[in-house]
């Protein structure tokens, strides 16, 4: 690692589903430290019978972050933006804004994937793309507008992922940063270029497709307007892994190859770090991903709903006028019954439900089981479904790769969660480290420190986390209760 790069300040926006922050990384060339800067609020806006991204909102926090930023702490050596995956802003002549970015949770998608199997087989387009089969991939999103015969493809010229739609705006840069592109269901995985032969199988307007460019891309300078409105200086932007996944994976604090990773929040994202996609039939059946990693790696790993299911109860409740704090649901949980129900954490109905814990105890009567009563019973059956998916995509991870993972690193704001982290271990019968909790922060500052060259390697950005953040180990105690648990749990699926 370079010494140069004592003192240098680095600012990283990472965007989430419920929220949004600014962080700077102090690196001095072998340890960093992280500062909240600012956090935001973020989430859909329903207008009609859409559901939207307020983009020009976040990217007002943004500005006011970055005047902040460099009010508070001086010079700062370069910033980058990661998000969510599959969501994208459509621009038309001159770069205008063709609308509010559709949420991926928006229902216009809605039996489209069956619609495309038409055209291309559903086999073939898993082995050219290598990605699972959600219908808000971005594929399936731009063929629902084309089914809606939305005048937004027909002036369309440009197509930006939601981090892509920042970095232009501060740089009037347009490219599409790689480790974003790979969840759209229409690039290569091999080759890590765009799929333009099944784009123009669907008919879709291949000029909107853009640049590809890898993680750690220096774009160019914050545009002069925008340096001087927020006092930050022409610095440079740099596309980290924009992806917020392959941020979090980027920050696992691994020494080598033998371990899972779950990037816990909103989503569970459950994988391995590869160098080869797997696209086969056993991929498949699995619905496995194939996407893109940092240094050229591939994340394989599967989509799992998450802590998706604990916040839209938490929502619900509140929404009835009880209000509880994430630490009194874990309390409740704890102490409720164990295996008392179950669920498929990625059954449809979970998506976006009306009430997730009507959703929740309707699933659990539909499948002839007891119905958890009041919160604690209600998380406690979401928590240890959760724990069992994970053992079920861990199997199914080691059969992709011939060989065992011997421990599970679990990163982002779900590391927290003390409760869902023991039970993962005993689920799994696997060590669990938990953290970093910003892991997704952190990648993205380790990525742009690569651009900037202060870090030679993902290898020695891994080290640089093992040096500076601390994790939690939890040891598995597992016992009958969980094989009988975990076959009951195969019939739900």
């Amino acid at each position: 690692m370079n010494a140069m790069a004592a003192a240098k300040k680095i600012l990283a926006f990472d965007l989430g589903a419920e929220s949004g922050r600014g962080l700077l990384g102090h690196f001095d060339g072998e340890r960093m430290r992280l500062e909240v800067v600012h956090r935001f609020p973020n989430g859909p806006i329903a207008t009609l019978d859409s559901i939207h991204w307020d983009v020009l909102r976040l990217y007002g926090e943004m500005v006011g972050t970055m005047r902040k930023a460099a009010a508070e702490h001086g010079d700062i050596a370069s910033v980058g933006v990661d998000t969510w995956g599959v969501d994208f802003a459509l621009l038309g002549k001159g770069g205008t804004l063709l609308g509010n970015p559709r949420h991926y949770r928006d229902p216009h998608t809605e039996g489209i994937m069956e619609r495309a199997f038409e055209t291309v087989p559903k086999l073939e387009l898993y082995q050219r793309t290598g990605i699972q089969f959600m219908r808000f991939n971005t594929l399936f999103q731009l063929l629902a507008l084309k089914r809606e015969r939305s005048p937004l493809l027909d002036v369309a010229e440009t197509l930006l992922f939601m981090p892509d739609l920042f970095h232009f705006w501060f740089t009037g840069i347009k490219v599409n940063e790689q480790t974003d592109a790979s969840t759209s269901q229409m690039t290569l995985p091999h080759s890590r270029s765009w799929a333009r032969d099944l784009v123009r199988a669907f008919d879709l307007p291949e000029r909107i497709l853009g640049t590809l460019t890898p993680p750690g891309t220096v774009l160019g300078p914050l545009r002069s307007a925008l340096a001087k409105e927020t006092g930050m200086n022409a610095v440079p932007v740099i596309a980290p892994a924009t992806h917020d996944t392959a941020s979090a994976v980027a920050a696992v604090p691994a020494r080598r190859d033998s371990w899972a990773y779950i990037s816990s929040g909103t989503w569970s994202l459950m994988g391995a770090e590869v160098t080869e996609p797997s696209t086969g039939p056993k991929a498949l059946e699995s619905n496995f991903t194939n996407e893109g990693g940092v240094d050229g790696t591939i994340r394989l790993l599967k989509n799992i709903m998450g802590l998706w299911l604990v916040q839209e109860c938490r929502r619900a409740w509140e929404r009835s006028g009880v209000s509880y704090t994430y630490d009194e649901l874990m309390r409740l949980a704890n102490a409720a019954p164990p295996f008392a129900a179950l669920v498929d954490p990625d059954h449809e109905s979970f998506l976006l439900p009306a009430d997730m814990p009507q959703a929740l105890t309707d699933f659990c009567r539909h499948t002839g089981q007891a119905v958890p009563e009041g919160p604690g019973a209600i998380v406690r059956c979401a928590l240890e479904s959760l724990a069992l998916k994970y053992h079920w995509v861990l199997e199914r991870l080691e059969e992709l790769l011939g060989r065992r993972l011997e421990t599970i690193h679990v990163v982002g704001g779900g590391s927290q969660n003390t409760l869902l982290c023991q039970l993962t271990a005993d689920a799994c019968n696997r060590p669990v480290v938990a953290g970093p909790v910003e892991a997704t922060a952190i990648g993205n500052v380790l990525v742009q420190a690569i651009g900037l060259g202060l870090i030679g390697s993902l290898a020695q950005a891994r080290e640089v986390v093992r040096c500076s953040f601390e994790c939690t180990t939890y040891e598995p105690h597992r016992g009958g209760p969980w094989d009988a648990a975990y076959q009951r749990f195969l019939g739900l699926l």
